[in-house]
């Protein structure tokens, strides 16, 4: 589907994606510490299990779980805060201007 400028119809027009950016970036970082904070939590019931392989074996277990949990919620941080949004530029915010006549629109519902 071509985007075009609802008042002259031109083709020629620049999409910004403010709220996108920042959802993904807040997402990003919101998910990323509950994915620590609960890897922290399992981290706890693993240290108590890994006792049995030793102290290296709990501070592995421990920090691996950290960042691999880090990794995973920031990830899914980052999508659901990118689609959020995408949501709000989409329909919301008028983040789509015109080059020629300099209109600046939303998306139609």
């Amino acid at each position: 589907m071509s985007l075009q400028c609802p008042r002259c119809h031109s083709p020629k027009v620049a999409s910004f994606h403010h709220a996108m950016k920042v959802g993904a970036a807040v997402g990003t970082v919101g998910g990323a510490a509950r994915g620590v904070s609960a890897a922290l939590a399992g981290g706890k019931a693993g240290a108590t299990i890994g006792a049995i392989a030793g102290p290296i074996g709990v501070t592995l277990g421990s920090l691996s779980g950290a960042i691999l949990g880090g990794l995973a919620g920031g990830v899914g941080g980052c999508a659901l805060g990118a689609q959020l949004g995408e949501s709000l530029d989409r329909h919301v915010l008028a983040n789509n201007l015109c080059l020629i006549c300099g209109n600046r629109f939303n998306l139609p519902t």
